[in-house]
């Protein structure tokens, strides 16, 4: 057991996913700052927008304060694009079902509810750990009057695109892309952040390349991105005075945030190349173990590698139980678990995170409906102890987990990390 043996503790702190900064990184803050130009409209702002369309391949972005900004008023523009404009005081959704990645983070889905929308979570694939086509195919039989679809690419790597947006054409319904932790992941060729009628992105302090915050909404239409840059400064219309017509919100991106973002964006290649020799030492330094890296399709989509993730094969899991915040775990000789893993990975100053806890198990959304590829749409976390799975998303959550996966990490460290890792199961 990784208790008994004196790993030191790294000096400094490893962490999941830390910004990167650079020496010229506040170039464009600074820029900013002598310019006086520290509000929601400045060259920065203009530069990332671009910089963003040109790399994504969209025809328009808009910079917000965050990427759940982004899915908010995408989710309110795919459900004014096909419900009309809401009565005041109604959200664009207004008891609407919309289909919804189940295993991800809450941001994903709280916009629908933010909408007055009903989540319908889909179970995950194996494949990649995203959105199950076959799943969102027997929501629609089940639930027809889907019309809108939000999908995460977990991770940073890819979903089966391809199936799913065939479902969601063959069913008339708008997707709703969530790229937040996939910025410059690809699928065929085709960045993550272009496949959906309306998308989003995010620079949130631990993504791929930062701004400390931000996000942006990505889309082709030119009138979509107009509303959304007009709903983003609280809806003012154009006249000398404030005037106002419909509801706003404040969720511009300052040109300040912007400048960090512009340092960064030079970055991104150089930032996945560390992420993915991160992935691959992982894959080489735990091959021997009865565990498996984070899958993805090597054909047809290229991550970004944003965390490494591995999960332990069945039968090498030792007893471990989770309540609401708390978890317990039994050592048993080689064998492991996440909770056991994360513990040992904690203890020389590291930080690991478990998998996304899935939706349809958050207290929230408990009593929302769940659709799984097979048995019971409300399976629960002994629906996969025979191997006969009908739950992917609980059964990847119980024995998976998140490595510390920072850019800045040496190698001599992530050697530490393995070897702690390997100790676990002695």
């Amino acid at each position: 057991m990784f208790a008994n043996l004196d790993f030191q503790k790294f000096e400094e702190k490893v962490w999941l996913s830390s910004p990167t900064m650079y020496p010229d990184s506040m170039a464009y803050v600074i820029e900013a700052y002598h310019a006086n130009w520290m509000s929601t409209i400045g060259v920065n702002i203009n530069e990332v927008e671009s910089l963003v369309c040109e790399k994504v391949g969209c025809k328009h972005a808009v910079a917000l304060s965050s990427g759940t900004a982004a899915l908010h008023l995408a989710m309110k523009l795919a459900g004014e694009q096909i419900y009309g404009k809401p009565a005041v005081g109604k959200g664009a959704l207004d008891g609407r079902l919309v289909a919804a990645s189940d295993m991800t983070f809450d941001a994903t889905v709280n916009p629908i509810v933010y909408e007055g929308g009903i989540p319908v979570f889909i179970d995950t694939e194996y494949d990649t750990w995203n959105m199950d086509p076959v799943s969102l195919e027997k929501a629609f039989q089940i639930y027809p009057e889907i019309k809108v679809v939000v999908m995460a690419h977990l991770y940073g790597t890819p979903g089966k695109v391809d199936e799913l947006k065939a479902i969601c054409q063959k069913h008339g319904a708008v997707i709703i892309e969530d790229a937040a932790e996939s910025l410059g992941a690809s699928y065929k060729g085709i960045q993550t952040g272009s496949f959906g009628s309306f998308n989003a992105i995010s620079f949130n302090g631990n993504k791929i390349i930062t701004g400390s915050s931000g996000g942006m909404l990505l889309t082709d239409d030119h009138e979509a991105a107009e509303k959304a840059r007009k709903w983003s400064t609280q809806s003012r219309e154009r006249a000398n005075w404030y005037q106002h017509e419909e509801l706003g919100y404040n969720y511009r991106m300052s040109n300040v945030i912007a400048g960090v973002v512009r340092g960064q964006f030079p970055h991104l290649q150089e930032h996945i190349d560390q992420k993915k020799a991160i992935f691959l030492r992982y894959q080489e330094g735990l091959k021997d173990l009865p565990v498996k890296m984070n899958p993805y399709d090597a054909q047809n989509s290229q991550p970004n590698f944003w965390l490494s993730c591995m999960i332990i094969d069945r039968e090498a899991m030792c007893s471990q139980v989770r309540g609401e915040q708390d978890a317990l775990f039994i050592p048993e000789h080689g064998k492991s678990c996440p909770t056991e893993i994360l513990k040992a990975i904690a203890s020389i100053n590291a930080e690991g995170r478990p998998i996304w806890k899935p939706m349809h198990m958050q207290p929230i959304y408990r009593m929302n409906p769940f659709v799984v590829r097979s048995g019971s749409g409300r399976a629960r976390t002994n629906a996969y102890l025979d191997g006969g799975c009908t739950d992917v998303g609980m059964d990847i959550f119980e024995r998976g987990l998140c490595l510390p996966s920072d850019n800045k990490m040496t190698q001599e460290q992530q050697d530490r990390i393995i070897d702690v890792i390997k100790a676990c199961f002695d």
